[in-house]
């Protein structure tokens, strides 16, 4: 099994410049479903599961991010905002996961896809207005790295 994760995330990296191999290895190493993964479409479905519990994460890092009572204006807008994107970000995910269990992979692809919106455009309201750095850069990028994984394993799953 950790060779299929090795191998399973070589391919990934090799593939998509915005996967790197050891984020990718280090996100399903520790995981019991990825360690009893016989293939790829085994650790899609982890995948998937890893990325929405990392989107219902973020959601709360941004929840505790609103507590703040001396929020700027802006920076309040901009976190609102990135609930929401997450929070339709989940949706997606779920809904290309079932499509990926029902073998409806253009569906699943197009999901997942959409769900890539969510980070950057987070992270670019941020930037909109100079003096305002994202809270969130370190979980976008996480984030989109992890859908970007997801992505690339269902390429890589035998049709």
């Amino acid at each position: 099994s950790s060779d299929v994760i090795h191998d399973s995330c070589e391919k990934a990296a090799k593939g998509d410049p915005n996967i790197k191999f050891d984020f990718c290895v280090s996100s399903f190493e520790g995981n019991p479903k990825a360690k009893t993964a016989t293939g790829v479409a085994d650790l899609v479905k982890v995948a998937i599961e890893t990325a929405m519990a990392n989107a219902t994460s973020i959601g709360s890092i941004i929840s505790k991010l609103l507590d703040n009572k001396t929020l700027d204006p802006y920076e309040r807008n901009c976190l609102e905002d990135c609930s929401e994107l997450y929070s339709g970000a989940g949706s997606s995910i779920q809904s290309g996961g079932k499509a990926f269990e029902g073998k409806d992979y253009g569906t699943a692809n197009a999901e997942i896809s959409s769900a890539m919106d969510a980070p950057d455009t987070c992270e670019e309201q941020f930037k909109e207005k100079k003096g305002f750095v994202s809270p969130l850069t370190k979980e976008n990028n996480n984030f989109f790295q992890l859908l970007a994984i997801v992505l690339s394993f269902m390429n890589l799953v035998p049709k």
